[in-house]
């Protein structure tokens, strides 16, 4: 069993690779790896895309590894390994992001990335720190996570869903904003399950034992 974290030169992956080596080791879920290889991709049971900054440089910044984009869409939508992505990762699932300009996303998952405009305006932006979730549809992703259990977030713009239902939890920061999507083989958190202490930990080890 081997997970693979892109590495695409899009944040700091060290302590994404702790936690998911450490979660590995307890729950069985065979070797952990990171790498920029599209060939990694091609082997991998588990993909993994996380993502710091805006959503054009990483889209621009996944798009200039050669051969990562197809290698994705062949592990994730036609082989259907199980995929996660985290952040900005996450945000690259949808349609297309509007931060500085439209981006075309890689549409797995129906809906846009818009900046965060809270209703009270005494409410920073970015949205960062701790936040309670709130889940609103059961996964197996999502054992043993519960509403009111925190995450860690760090963004400006957030996901933005065109089916109701692909939203499986989010937060209130002046109005609803979304943590964590999926459908079929793809899962996605906005927050950081990395710095999430507990909480992540669990998302993690989950996630590497998940069989969609």
């Amino acid at each position: 069993m081997l997970t693979v974290l892109v590495d695409y030169e899009s944040g700091n992956l060290h302590s994404a690779e702790k936690a998911f080596q450490r979660m590995a080791g307890e729950v069985g879920g065979g070797d952990v790896i990171v790498s920029p290889r599209a060939e990694d991709i091609a082997r991998a049971d588990r993909v993994v895309l996380p993502g710091d900054g805006a959503f054009p440089a990483c889209r621009d910044a996944l798009d200039a590894v050669e051969g990562m984009s197809e290698a994705l869409a062949e592990a994730v939508q036609r082989r259907g390994v199980p995929f996660l992505g985290i952040c900005v990762g996450m945000q690259l699932l949808a349609t297309r992001g509007l931060e500085y300009r439209a981006v075309a996303g890689l549409d797995w998952i129906g809906g846009e990335v818009v900046r965060i405009e809270p209703h009270d305006p005494s409410l920073k932006v970015p949205h960062m720190g701790w936040n309670d979730l709130v889940i609103d549809h059961p996964h197996p992703v999502l054992e043993g996570i519960e509403t009111g259990d925190h995450a860690y977030f760090v963004h400006s713009y957030h996901f933005r869903v065109a089916q109701a239902h692909e939203r499986l939890a989010h937060v209130d920061y002046g109005s609803e904003l979304t943590a964590i999507v999926g459908r079929d083989n793809v899962i996605g958190t906005q927050f950081h399950p990395e710095k999430s202490q507990a909480v992540g930990l669990r998302l993690i080890g989950n996630f590497l034992t998940w069989k969609p």
